[in-house]
């Protein structure tokens, strides 16, 4: 992936260079094109590596911190770091997807960071409800994550995906897929999303509020610490402001505002294929190059 961005990227700056105003149907154009898919790409790519690497450490981070009670300014800053990274790795591939597609409206610097804190705040409330259930019972938090990748995992067979080339592989993209989905939202099909995503966030603050009323009627010694007390205010304090930004994003930062209205549907987060692509899809190869 690297070495074709590289390529394509290379490619087009000296065709660019050497063209002067290129037109639309000018080759440079199309190796440009090949240039943002292959970025593209591996913006996706980071994604799965986030929630498939990162996501775990930041876990085993946070269990330690709450299980020990012994804190420094380097722990919360590498939980911190771990955060912003996941959601970077989402924000990047959203802007390099938009650019992909060209149908999409423009994604705005306020849209940016609008899409960036509604992904930072409800993923961060996401795993501080994680890590509280875990640590009432590692066995009950197992159990719940294996669950909710049930769920995701189905929910993505019933999408009926094709961006692999053979079946295996793209059973390997829908687990990934019911993995990310445990954490956040991924849409993977060309479509609108506002029912999806709405189950989805429901469920996740039902189950939130959940967490914190067992430990409230379960374990209520242990809510007495302070840092405990903390912890709790912080999860649901991001989780309200994660929604709020998330409807605010929706209602007023979504490229899909600024775009035509018979074009106005949401951009796919698996997939950065043109939509006059019927037959042939670069993703149909995208884990199989």
């Amino acid at each position: 992936m690297y070495w074709f961005a590289l390529k394509y990227g290379c490619q087009a700056a000296f065709k660019l260079k050497s063209s002067g105003d290129a037109s639309e149907t000018d080759p440079s154009n199309f190796i440009k094109k090949q240039a943002i898919d292959a970025v593209t790409d591996i913006n996706m790519l980071r994604v799965f590596k986030a929630f498939l690497e990162t996501t775990p450490q930041l876990f085993v981070q946070i269990y330690i911190l709450m299980q020990h009670g012994k804190t420094n300014c380097y722990q919360y800053a590498a939980i911190f770091m771990s955060l912003c990274g996941i959601s970077f790795s989402m924000a990047d591939y959203q802007m390099s997807l938009q650019k992909s597609l060209p149908d999409k409206g423009e994604f705005r610097v306020p849209s940016k960071f609008m899409y960036l804190f509604y992904k930072l705040l409800t993923i961060t409330s996401w795993v501080l409800s994680i890590s509280l259930i875990t640590l009432l019972s590692v066995r009950i938090s197992v159990i719940l994550l294996i669950f909710l990748w049930i769920c995701g995992f189905t929910w993505t067979l019933k999408q009926c995906t094709t961006f692999c080339k053979s079946k295996k592989m793209e059973y390997l993209y829908r687990t990934v897929v019911g993995i990310i989905l445990i954490f956040t939202f991924f849409n993977i099909k060309e479509r609108r999303t506002k029912v999806c995503i709405s189950i989805y966030y429901a469920t996740h603050t039902v189950v939130t509020l959940g967490i914190l009323f067992v430990y409230m009627f379960w374990k209520p010694s242990i809510i007495k610490e302070i840092h405990f007390t903390i912890v709790i205010i912080l999860t649901i304090l991001h989780l309200v402001l994660g929604i709020i930004f998330l409807v605010v994003y929706y209602k007023h930062f979504h490229p899909t505002t600024y775009c035509r209205p018979q074009a106005c549907l949401d951009e796919v987060d698996g997939t950065t294929g043109q939509k006059d692509r019927v037959k042939t899809s670069r993703f149909q190869n995208f884990l199989m190059p």
